[in-house]
């Protein structure tokens, strides 16, 4: 069984860059066509993609955050992480991590094949980000 964790700082300040941490266990983050995206949930609105990290290694990112995001690996710990850069009190979010099997990609986000959407088959449960000085 597949388990995801997400780990960071619950407050950053703003301007400062946000960064989390998804450990992985019971699979490897290298193993053949799985994607491992990272979503966030700000209060009161839905979810939104951010971007992710292939199997191979290669990287996609929502255009509205590509300029602020990176998402990268460390292999030998099976994690994978995210930063985001200048953070406002609008990134303020609910985030998490998410993997699964034969995502489909697009310039605008990673969906699961199996069904076109963001029903990722393994999800972390969460961690609230508060940006505030």
């Amino acid at each position: 069984q597949v388990q995801l964790q997400e780990s960071g700082p619950g407050l950053v300040k703003p301007s400062q860059t946000l960064s989390l941490t998804c450990t992985v266990s019971g699979g490897s983050i290298t193993a053949n066509y799985y994607y491992w995206s990272w979503f966030r949930r700000p209060p009161g609105k839905g979810l939104e993609w951010m971007g992710a990290i292939a199997y191979s290694g290669s990287t996609y990112y929502s255009p509205s955050l590509k300029s602020r995001t990176s998402i990268s690996r460390d292999t030998s710990k099976n994690q994978f992480t995210l930063q985001l850069s200048s953070v406002t009190p609008e990134d303020t979010a609910v985030y998490y991590c998410a993997g699964d099997f034969n995502v489909y990609c697009s310039g605008y986000g990673c969906y699961a094949e199996s069904s076109g959407t963001y029903e990722y088959d393994y999800w972390g449960q969460g961690t609230q980000v508060t940006v505030s000085s």
